[in-house]
Formats: structure tokens, C-alpha cells, sequence
């Protein structure tokens, strides 16, 4: 990579990791690049970046009866983990997933990955990342998003069609935002995000529309990465996301100290709603019952350590479910207090048949809720053991390769040709 594109990519890197401290006027530039890949701006970021960038590296094909495929998001390193839980649960199966590099964006572990400027204009790394895509057997979609860029004009349909003309299974994979109807959501949770952005549930609404609409046209094997987006998606099935429980281990038992440690990763958003127990969690702490660490800045090697360290790790107060954050703090051991739904705590005990171990909190009960658990020690003690199993019965790649397994892989089928709008 040239002087010019390493200054240009940590300039783009500082902007993206810096957005709710910059200009407004810049955010919007940002957004006009991301939801118009194929505008003017856009046209010339990417441009300059490509230019100066080494020549993107296509996916290899692994040599295994059973060669699977995902891609292209690899959110909080999920296709990633995925692929290797199915290798570990099959030995006739090899997988390899693909991100999409944006600057500035978390590094997550990943088989491969292109830059974005390639993924859009790179019309050669297009057609050969397709090549490659088609020796594949199982291909999984994450978030409905293109896997070739500009190549089939952003047509998600004309990309799996393409595929199933080559023999390829194809298989869709929702995270969130995706599939999650806003006017759904403001009647699951008070708290929801939406009920106080118009604005954003009017974009997301739109862009949830089509995606659903997507889906049931191509009529695929559908999974959801969180047991909430079953509300939108009911057909569909759950596959849980994964941590590496090997890496995610306690250290000590918690609440042994007599001031508790209340650990939160801050949103730079409202989704978290970190916002609404900011000064609830201030006035404990002033108070002396908990020691509150809001956790800025922390490398991604040093978490599990400084998570495992903690005695209470508060999720989210707003989507009224759980998803990544949660479990890694399950899997250490810690007691983990957030908004989740009872409709979404009734899907996790019928589908895996055992009760979801995070305890239960609004941003108005937290005060509550929290002086209970100083006060009550022992019995949150028990909700954190039981969280350690849980996370590694339901969240450690076993449970989640048998749903692939049993609904995708091992029934794969002849596909229907998608029809065109």
C-alpha cells in the first residue's frame, strides 16, 4: 500500500471511529457514501482508494466434499465463528466466509476479505470472487447484502440465481436491523429505539420491507442470528451466535467484593441505551453500593480479561433481547442484567428448553434491580453459574452448527430459480 492510500484509509479509519464527535455535515457526506455505493462521492472514494490499493485476494476454494460459504458482513465476527463450528462438528465440511472491509470497522477474525472499494468497483476481483463462490456447494447470505458488489447491479436475487445455476444450496442468514420491523418493535418493548426516532423507523422500515419481501421470494433455507427476529421472521429458524467459550472463562466468582463491579460497553448510539442508565448508574456509584466502569477503548485481546474481572455486565436496555455481548459475559461467569423481552425469554425456553440467565431490568428498575442483587448475593451467584452453562450449551458452535445441519446441510434440496421482479 502506497504513502497516499495508508494516509487516505487511516484518515477514512479516524472518521468512522470518530462520528459522534465530528461534524454533522461530514456524517451526512459518510451516509450519502454508504446507502449510495454507486453515487458520485462514493464513486470517487472508492476510486482513489482502488487505485492506490495492492490487488484484492479472491476467496480459496478448500478441497472437502462439503464447501461452504458466508459472507459477506461477518458481523462481530460471526461468520467466522460459524465456519468454524461447522468444521468442528463435521469432518466432510470445510467453510470459508468473506467481510467486507470498511475503514475504521472493528477487526474481527476472518477467512478473507476485500476492501470496499474493491467489493464495489473491482469489477475483475467481482467476477472472480464469483468464479470462486460457484465451486462452493453451500453458500449462506448474511443480512440479505450482495456477496459481488456492482457485478449483478446489487441484485441479491440475480446473484442467487446465478448460483443455483452453478448447483449451489443457498441459504439466508438475518442479524438484526435487517429483518427487524420497527412498527413491530415499538409493541414488543416500550424502550424500543424507535418509538423516539421517526425518522430512522421510517429508513429502516422501508429497507425491512424489501428485505422481507426478498426472502420470500427465494424461498431458501432462512435462519436469524437472535431469537427476537422470530417475532418478524417465524418460518425461520435460530441459530445462535457463537464465542469462543475457551477464551471467554471466569477468573473468580462474583459478587465478592462489597462494592460490586458494574461493568457497561457505552453505545456511540441510542440502540444500546446506555443514555437512559447513564445517571442511574452515576448515582450508585456515588453512593458507594457499585463501582461503576463504563468501558472506553478497550483492545479487543484485553476483553475478555477486563469482562471477567467485572461482577455485574449490563447488556441493552432497548431491542428487548440479547446477542453477543451478553453471552461472552455469560461465558465468563457474570452476572448479566438487561431488557430482554418475556415474548423473546418464551422463545429461548421453547427452543432449547432451558430459561434465559440474564436477569431481568427497565432503565427504570435498574436502580432497583441492581441494590437487589448486592443484597441477595447468593442467589445471583446461581444466575451467573447458570449462565456459564447456558452459554456454552446453547452458544459455544455445537447448537448452532446442528441448526445448519439439520435444516440446511444435511436436507439440501434442488432450488427453484428465483423469479424477477
Amino acid at each position: 500500500m502506497t504513502s497516499f492510500s495508508t494516509k487516505l484509509s487511516s484518515i477514512a479509519a479516524q472518521l468512522m471511529s470518530n462520528r459522534s464527535k465530528i461534524p454533522k455535515f461530514v456524517n451526512v457526506l459518510i451516509d450519502d457514501v454508504a446507502k449510495r455505493p454507486d453515487g458520485i462521492l462514493a464513486r470517487i472514494v472508492d476510486s482513489l482508494l482502488l487505485a492506490t490499493q495492492a490487488a484484492p485476494v479472491v476467496t480459496q476454494v478448500p478441497k472437502s466434499s462439503i464447501r461452504l460459504f458466508i459472507g459477506p458482513t461477518n458481523y462481530a465476527g460471526q461468520g467466522y465463528a460459524w465456519s468454524r463450528a461447522l468444521e468442528a462438528s463435521n469432518p466432510n465440511l470445510k467453510a470459508c466466509n468473506l467481510e467486507i472491509e470498511l475503514p475504521g470497522s472493528f477487526q474481527f477474525p476472518t477467512d478473507s476479505k476485500a476492501s470496499i472499494s474493491a467489493y464495489n468497483r473491482s469489477g475483475k476481483w467481482q467476477r472472480k470472487e464469483l468464479e470462486a463462490v460457484q465451486s462452493f456447494t453451500h453458500v449462506l447470505y448474511e443480512a440479505e447484502r450482495p456477496l459481488f458488489g456492482s457485478l449483478f447491479h446489487r441484485n441479491v436475487k440475480k446473484e442467487v440465481n446465478a448460483l443455483i445455476s452453478a448447483e449451489v444450496s443457498v441459504a439466508l442468514i438475518c442479524h438484526g436491523t435487517d429483518v427487524r420491523s420497527p412498527m413491530k418493535h415499538v409493541s414488543l418493548t416500550e424502550w424500543s429505539p424507535y418509538v423516539d426516532e421517526v425518522r430512522l423507523a421510517t429508513q429502516h422500515q422501508k429497507e425491512v420491507d424489501a428485505n422481507l419481501k426478498l426472502i420470500a421470494d427465494l424461498q431458501v433455507p432462512t435462519f436469524v442470528s437472535t431469537p427476537d427476529l422470530l417475532l418478524d421472521l417465524p418460518e425461520a429458524h435460530w441459530c445462535p451466535v457463537v464465542v469462543d467459550t475457551g477464551v471467554w472463562l471466569p477468573t473468580q466468582e462474583p459478587l465478592k467484593k462489597t462494592r460490586p463491579v458494574v461493568a457497561h460497553i457505552p453505545s456511540m448510539g441510542n440502540i444500546k441505551g446506555t443514555h437512559l442508565i447513564h445517571d442511574t448508574l452515576m448515582s450508585l456509584d456515588s453512593e458507594g453500593l457499585i463501582d461503576y466502569q463504563a468501558l472506553h477503548g478497550v483492545p479487543a485481546f484485553e476483553m475478555p480479561k477486563v469482562i471477567a474481572a467485572a461482577d455485574i455486565v449490563l447488556d441493552q436496555f432497548r431491542i428487548g433481547s440479547y446477542g453477543v455481548a451478553a453471552v461472552e459475559a455469560m461465558s465468563t461467569g457474570r452476572v448479566v442484567v438487561g431488557h430482554v423481552a418475556q415474548e423473546v425469554r418464551s422463545i429461548v425456553m421453547s427452543q432449547t428448553g432451558r430459561k434465559l440467565p440474564i436477569v431481568e431490568a427497565t432503565p427504570s428498575t435498574l436502580a432497583k434491580v441492581l441494590r437487589e442483587i448486592c443484597l441477595n448475593r447468593d442467589s445471583f451467584q446461581q444466575i451467573a453459574r447458570d449462565g456459564y452453562e447456558f452459554a456454552r450449551a446453547i452458544h459455544s458452535g455445537k447448537y448452532s452448527s446442528k441448526v445448519l445441519e439439520t435444516h440446511w446441510i444435511a436436507d439440501s434440496q434442488e432450488q427453484p430459480l428465483a423469479k424477477d421482479d
